[in-house]
């Protein structure tokens, strides 16, 4: 049995990188190193100093992705109620020195589940190991994964609802149990061996937990849902972020690019670096009412942070469909795009807005978004 453990941990793993196949990428949360899944620069997002103001004058727009996350569990923002209820979790693992139980993160892209991941493993004082559902493609690197897990180790699965049902079968017995299934050889002489596993935690995040199996789900000894931030979580996020990229942006401001930020860290983000750079090239020293106006100007970023694909998609809706019922594939091929591409990263926050309905029958306009777009009731453009 010596030599089968050898051949499963030997089990190439794909790496994270250049590739494109994805892989495994560890990390000491208990440090301040991040070493890229490549292997190559390592930052060190907790440095201050020479340090940090390196990483954000160079514009290493993944070094600064990291820069911006919180790194204690006090600096995470919004999220009140998971983080008190994963807090209980957390400290009755620890008092009775036990493993927490596998936990589920899901909600849409852009929430924080990644981080809440960290900052949980950071809590636990251990060593995260980090995968994607589209990364295990075979049951070989699954087992090469778990097979290397060490005590006290937190796996973190993203995307896991991209987890094929083999695979998803080879995670049962490994979270129930502690057991690894591994079939050795072909055919007629083909027989199972069951590996041990250390005690760990499974981590999982999805933006689709309804693609879940119902017996992966039921593994799972807690699940939470992050919900969409309020526009005052998202202001301080905005304030915070500025203040570590040494920008200046009033209150005014921030509110004017936290109502344009769909709810979503994420998104705020993305917009505040994006002003980052339109205050360097037009000689701006801060982020006022007015800047804050003409960077979403610049970015074709409207009040309520809806983009032209969002606009696009409301006004053929209305022009196309007289604001609807319309089925998804039909209002897909209409804009050029893919169903799943409308329900996942369209729909979700104009449904917020109640700028679109899901009726039996089709999606439908609501009267918002026309009022939004300038449309008078029931008349086409």
């Amino acid at each position: 049995m010596g030599d089968v453990g050898i051949k499963v941990a030997l089990n190439p793993v794909p790496r994270a990188g250049g590739d494109g196949r994805g892989g495994v990428e560890t990390r000491d949360v208990g440090s301040t190193a991040r070493t890229d899944a490549g292997g190559g620069q390592t930052f060190r997002p907790e440095a201050g100093g020479v340090e940090l103001a390196f990483i954000v004058e160079n514009g290493d727009e993944q070094a600064i992705d990291v820069v911006l996350r919180p790194k204690q569990w006090e600096d995470y923002i919004g999220q009140e109620q998971v983080k008190k209820n994963l807090r209980v979790i957390i400290d009755a693992a620890k008092m009775r020195g036990e493993a927490v139980d596998h936990l589920l993160l899901y909600g849409q892209a852009g929430l924080g589940k990644t981080t809440l991941a960290r900052l949980i493993a950071k809590e636990l004082g251990g060593t995260i190991k980090t995968t994607s559902g589209p990364a295990i493609e075979k049951v070989g690197d699954l087992a090469a994964i778990l097979s290397n897990l060490e005590e006290g180790e937190i796996l973190f699965i993203d995307e896991a609802h991209r987890l094929n049902k083999m695979i998803e079968e080879v995670l049962y017995p490994a979270m129930e149990s502690r057991k690894l299934h591994i079939v050795i050889g072909k055919g007629t002489g083909a027989r199972t061996i069951s590996l041990d596993l250390p005690p760990f935690t499974l981590l999982a995040a999805t933006t689709r937990v309804n693609l879940l199996s119902a017996p992966l789900r039921s593994r799972f000894g807690a699940t939470f849902k992050l919900e969409y931030y309020s526009e005052e979580n998202i202001k301080e996020i905005i304030e915070r972020s500025a203040k570590i990229l040494g920008m200046d942006v009033t209150e005014e401001g921030a509110r004017i690019l936290a109502k344009a930020s769909r709810y979503t860290p994420r998104v705020a983000n993305r917009i505040l670096r994006r002003a980052r750079d339109y205050m360097e090239v037009h000689e701006e020293k801060k982020i006022d009412e007015t800047v804050a106006k003409e960077v979403l100007d610049f970015l074709d970023i409207d009040s309520l942070g809806l983009e032209s694909h969002d606009r696009n998609l409301l006004r053929a809706m209305v022009e196309k469909f007289g604001g609807g019922p319309v089925g998804i594939k039909t209002l897909a091929a209409v804009l050029n795009e893919d169903g799943p591409t409308l329900e996942e990263v369209y729909e979700p926050y104009l449904m917020k807005l109640g700028f679109i309905k899901r009726t039996p029958t089709g999606r439908v306009i609501g009267e918002s978004a026309r009022k939004h777009l300038g449309l008078p009731p029931d008349k086409l453009v």
